[in-house]
């Protein structure tokens, strides 16, 4: 009796990891941006006054998460459930201009939006910045 009480939970177990994972497709286990969104091009040239009003921004907004060099450990990242993306990643600098907008614009819990927050103009600045933290 014993051992079929065990025999069923190690077969629950299993079912529970097969279906979870035939229930998670690739694009919720990473966030992928449509891709008209990911084909807009950045209208701020990444020039000086460009990179500082970003950087601005970042430490301001973003840091406290994505940690000042961008490698995900701000002090508020341990309290968030999930590591924040580290802009120094190839799958993040491979990333369009325009995705990383398109997630800064809508967020996706824990991350806010900013669409309401920042302006186009702002959000393209942190993007600029954003490039300079992969290098």
């Amino acid at each position: 009796m014993r051992i079929r009480f065990y025999q069923c939970l190690i077969f629950l177990a299993i079912l529970a990891v097969l279906l979870g994972l035939t229930l998670v497709s690739p694009a919720e286990q990473y966030w992928v941006a449509p891709a008209e969104e990911a084909q807009k091009k950045n209208p701020v040239a990444p020039d000086k006054s460009s990179l500082g009003a970003g950087e601005k921004i970042y430490l301001k907004r973003c840091a406290s998460c994505h940690g000042k060099t961008g490698n995900g450990d701000g002090p508020d990242a341990v309290d968030l459930g999930i590591h924040p993306a580290k802009f120094s990643e190839p799958a993040l600098r491979n990333e369009s201009d325009g995705a990383l907008f398109w997630k800064v614009t809508v967020g996706r819990k824990p991350m806010p939006d900013y669409g309401r927050k920042l302006s186009p103009n702002d959000r393209w600045n942190v993007i600029n910045y954003l490039r300079t933290l992969s290098k």
